[in-house]
């Protein structure tokens, strides 16, 4: 018996950019649902942009209502400030699913580049390509958004070798 589809949010957390993609899993295949971009305005104060981010992927979850969340875990820069910053966007990201009742996992960019690309040292650009290449039906891709779908991918992929794992 081929198990329900399940739809996988995935999540690309930036305070500039938060870049977000939905796909559904059925069986063994992926079907591309949406993606996108959540770009507050960079004049808005800090509060006002986390409250974009928020607000905005609660937007997302409303209009595509996901059963799980995937979200990409922050790349520490040397810049201990950006990466305060961003640890704070990252937490948008994490709540709002969570809010909403959905599962949330949680990978590093080099699983996430690993899983769609084959390599850890992918850049964004690799990344998008596999990705328009996995799922034709996203088009042209931004980046930010393809990085959030590669989450969705390697959710997807993951969640697929627990069950197998589990019916073993």
């Amino acid at each position: 018996m081929t198990p329900a589809p399940v739809r996988i949010l995935g999540l690309d957390p930036g305070l500039r950019r938060t870049g977000w993609g939905v796909l559904t899993i059925e069986g063994s295949r992926l079907c591309y649902v949406a993606h996108g971009v959540i770009a507050p305005a960079d004049t808005w104060p800090f509060a006002e942009r986390l409250l974009c981010l928020f607000n905005g992927i609660e937007a997302v979850i409303a209009a595509h209502a996901p059963d799980e969340a995937a979200v990409e875990e922050t790349f520490m820069a040397n810049n201990a400030g950006s990466a305060l910053k961003l640890g704070h966007a990252r937490a948008a990201a994490l709540i709002a699913p969570a809010r909403a009742g959905l599962s949330v996992a949680e990978y590093s960019a080099k699983e996430v580049k690993k899983s769609v690309v084959g390599t850890g040292a992918a850049d964004k650009s690799q990344v998008a390509f596999m990705v328009r290449r996995l799922l034709p039906a996203a088009g042209d891709v931004t980046a930010d958004a393809a990085d959030a779908l590669a989450v969705a991918i390697l959710h997807a992929h993951a969640r697929r070798a627990r069950m197998l794992g589990s019916a073993a």
